[in-house]
């Protein structure tokens, strides 16, 4: 038997009519870039989150940076964030004109630990960045009150967390912004790149919309006000046409901003999928409890997930175990597709070397990242499957202990 990591064309199969008469909708509207299809997505996510604003963009690296910027992090400030996690939490950060502040994570949920976070605040801190890494919620009251007491943002990457809860409300919507990655692998794919800002707080939400379209016209001259103190005597006379291609304001621009924008088609795509999101997560959560009770006994150990009022999008279904390129390697050879999420822990990325953080720094990060496998994990996944992964796994340590 074969077992793919992931399969998109299973979930195709089951939605592709729909998705396409959406899309040729699109195409017969002449209505490509911020069309109608955009403004009904926003609105249907905004109601799904019980969020104030939704704000669509290109992709989830975009969201993380633009949400940085309008919360104010520039250059010289430090963001603190988590050593685990994919190489964009920390990228924006970086991109934003910020220093990235690595934090070591908790062993059990393998999350940003809010103690490091603590031994990490300086009077350059600016923001906090948490991770809800495989669709796990990070302590965010714990995370929220840190903030609090030192007036920094907090903003939430929330791109493998859609649909996942904490304390009865949604990720994304828990901090001063929210980032989603649209990326086809995650829990609400597109048919390529998408991504998303959520915040109940007017001025980020119009910093925004102003910064992922190059910082423009009046929205672009509100948020250089707001984020710079400077007044500016004529923003009394831009007004917005209404019209968005021959608005002459857009003309005028008062910080360097982004060309982010979500197309409409992939906004007609993600428009359909919306509708099944909650009966995806419900299969892999279904999945996830599969392999949990299948594993038990083994030499292997998964995040902890059954923490009160905290519900899991299991955005992957990781494991801990001594024998990492092993078993990934024996997984392989038998048909089975497994993930190496992450080879490399963020403060020892080549890319941050200047930054001076040595092997040894964050212990736990380091060691989750030489033990962590992720399983294959997505909806569509059959009990037949799981249970063949979970039998290849048994017989892996079966022949091990013979040895």
């Amino acid at each position: 038997m074969r077992v793919p990591f992931f399969d998109l064309k299973r979930q195709y199969e089951q939605i592709g009519p729909e998705a396409e008469r959406r899309v040729c909708e699109v195409m017969r509207s002449g209505q490509y870039v911020e069309g109608p299809a955009v403004k009904e997505f926003e609105r249907r996510m905004a109601e799904y989150l019980s969020v104030k604003h939704v704000v669509t963009c290109g992709n989830g690296t975009d969201a993380l940076r633009i949400a940085l910027q309008a919360a104010g992090v520039g250059d010289g400030d430090e963001v603190i964030t988590t050593a685990f996690s994919f190489f964009a939490t920390a990228e924006a950060i970086a991109q934003a004109g910020a220093v990235p502040v690595f934090a070591d994570i908790d062993r059990e949920s393998f999350n940003i630990d809010p103690e490091d976070v603590k031994r990490k605040l300086t009077s350059k801190t600016k923001a906090i960045l948490p991770v809800h890494i495989f669709g796990i919620p990070a302590d965010m009251d714990e995370l929220n009150q840190i903030a609090q007491e030192r007036g920094l943002a907090v903003i939430e990457d929330a791109c493998q967390a859609v649909g996942a809860s904490y304390r009865g409300k949604k990720t994304g919507t828990l901090g001063t912004a929210g980032c989603f990655s649209f990326y086809p692998t995650k829990n609400l794919g597109a048919f390529g790149d998408g991504g998303m800002i959520t915040t109940n707080d007017d001025a980020i939400a119009e910093s925004c919309r102003a910064i992922k379209a190059h910082a423009a016209g009046r929205p672009g001259a509100l948020t250089y006000q707001r984020l710079s103190g400077e007044a500016l005597p004529e923003l009394a006379e831009l007004t917005e046409s209404g019209d968005s291609l021959y608005d002459p304001c857009k003309y005028y621009n008062y910080m360097i901003g982004a060309n982010s924008r979500l197309d409409s088609m992939q906004a007609a795509v993600l428009l359909e999928k919306l509708g099944y999101l909650d009966g995806y997560n419900q299969k892999r959560k279904q999945i996830a409890e599969a392999y949990t009770g299948q594993l038990e006994g083994l030499p292997v150990t998964a995040p902890k997930t059954d923490v009160e009022d905290r519900e899991s999008c299991w955005h992957q279904y990781a494991v801990l175990t001594e024998y990492k390129e092993e078993l990934i390697s024996y997984l392989g050879e038998r048909g089975v597709g497994a993930g190496v999420f992450y080879p490399v822990p963020l403060h020892l990325q080549k890319a941050f070397r200047k930054l001076g953080y040595r092997e040894g720094d964050l212990p736990v990060s380091e060691e989750i990242c030489k033990k962590s496998v992720c399983l294959p994990m997505f909806p569509e996944l059959t009990a037949e499957e799981t249970t063949y992964v979970t039998d290849t796994i048994k017989q892996f340590f079966a022949e091990r202990k013979g040895l």
